[in-house]
This record gives structure tokens, sequence and C-alpha cells, in this order.
């Protein structure tokens, strides 16, 4: 079975739009698990009413104080019932084939000789163009690396991966923070296996919120430095080009700036 984990905060007004894409899902096998991070608005309530009201597929709500997408993350592989774990963000939506899609891709994979940790396709934004760079002439599946296919996309995928192999590799927990890039995680996955792309198929729908990572990122750095030196401190081994390893270098630079003025502001607040 599949999970779709939706982790979310104070994003009431958006889940309606993801329940109606799953409700209109070619495959119906599947479990929705949302972990609600902490919200203050009345998702909880609009849950337990999809429960009370959906036949069609389990409906499943985990509740946690604020701990950022990441730590819901973790909480939702934890929780979940399915082999595969599918993230749909919860101000996005899926495609009426999504399932199907990627149910057949899994489906290929389990053939495979050597362990598919993951499998992925493309993101559309709200007019059905695929969200960054088109890739003709690649073969389907593609074989490859989260952080090698990131370079030649240059734009948001939409990944599933083995329960089991997620369950192995938890996002970190930083006191004080509630953010980690999640291909930290994606790329040690990928070092478990390769992971097959699906680069000329889209079945995940965003757009993206004026409140969203995307558009805030350099406030998400100074707020969560640590998890973000994790990241780019493990990506300078990672990339293949010395201007890309210089950049991921320059950030981490940056991060331990951060790191230590944050750590200052706490012992002053710690002092007062």
């Amino acid at each position: 079975m599949l999970t779709i984990l939706t982790p979310t905060y104070n994003r009431r007004p958006t889940l309606p739009r993801l329940y109606e894409s799953l409700c209109a899902q070619t495959r119906l096998d599947f479990e929705w698990l949302v972990i609600d991070d902490g919200s203050t608005d009345d998702t909880a309530a609009w849950l337990q009413s999809c429960q009370a009201r959906t036949s069609a597929f389990a409906v499943r709500s985990l509740s946690q104080a604020n701990g950022g997408k990441h730590v819901a993350l973790n909480t939702g592989v934890r929780a979940a019932r399915g082999d595969w774990v599918f993230i749909v963000d919860s101000d996005d939506c899926l495609t009426p084939d999504a399932v199907e899609c990627l149910m057949d891709a899994v489906a290929q994979a389990s053939q495979a000789p050597r362990l598919v940790p993951g499998v992925c396709f493309r993101r559309a934004g709200p007019q059905g163009r695929l969200m960054g760079l088109p890739c003709e002439g690649v073969p389907s599946p593609f074989v490859g690396t989260p952080s090698q296919v990131g370079r030649m996309v240059r734009g948001d995928l939409a990944y599933a991966f083995r329960r089991d192999v997620m369950a192995d590799l938890p996002f970190p927990v930083i006191p004080g923070e509630r953010f980690v890039p999640e291909l930290y995680i994606w790329n040690q996955i990928g070092d478990r296996g390769p992971v097959w792309f699906y680069l000329d198929r889209a079945i995940y729908v965003c757009e993206y919120l004026d409140d969203g990572y995307t558009r805030n990122f350099q406030a998400h750095l100074r707020r969560n430095p640590g998890g973000f030196l994790l990241f780019y401190a493990a990506q300078i081994g990672r990339e293949p080009r010395w201007l890309d390893k210089l950049k991921a270098g320059i950030r981490s630079v940056q991060c331990l700036v951060y790191c230590a003025v944050k750590a200052a502001a706490d012992r002053r607040r710690a002092r007062t």
C-alpha cells in the first residue's frame, strides 16, 4: 500500500484542494496520513470531518507540537502503514493519475535486481507547465541521484521513497530550529541505491505561497543555520564541479556565522 504523507501547519484553506484531488484518483488503494504540526486554525476539525465522510481511502491524522516540517515527516514515517511514502505538501495537489503512475513505477522498481529506494516524477505549476528545465532525450526512467537530477532539472521534484529506508534515515532534530533541507536526507537515501526518475511526466501540481519556504529562503537560513549547515557541508563532497563546491563552502561559512550570532543571542536572552 502507498501512504500519501502530508505535513501541515495552518493550511486549512488549501487542504480541501488536495483532498479533492485525492478523491479524484484513478486508483484509491492508498492512505492519506496528515501530520498536524501544531496548527492554530481549524485544521484538526476539518480533518475529523474528512475522516467521517471518506470511505474510498483511509484518512488518518496525528497532531504534534510545532517542530517544523522535518519533524512532522519523521512522525509520519513512523506512523505510515504503506510500504512506500509519497510526500505531498498541504498547499499542493495531484493529477488524477498520480497514484496510478506512481504505483506502476513502484511495481517496475520492485523487479529490479538492485534495491531501488525511491521513484520520482516532475512537478507542474497551476497551468500544467513543468517546473524547471525540460529533459528531452533522457531515458525514462532515468537512474540517478537526487543532487545529480536536481542540477539537471533546476526545479522541485515529487519523490516517493520506501518507508523502511526513510525510517533508517530520519531528519536530524536541532534544538531551537524548525527546518532541515529535504535534499540532505534524499541524498542519503540515494546512497542506498539508485533512484528512478520519470522526468517526462508531472503528477504533482504546486503553487508557491508568499509565506512558503521558496520565497523566504534567506529568512529560513538565518533562523535555521544548523540545519542548513548540515546540508551545505555535505554538498561540498557531493558537487562534481569546483565552482559548486565553492558555493557550498561559502554557504557553509555563512551558516557558521549565523550559528554564532544565534548562539550569542541565546546567551543574552538567558542572562536577562
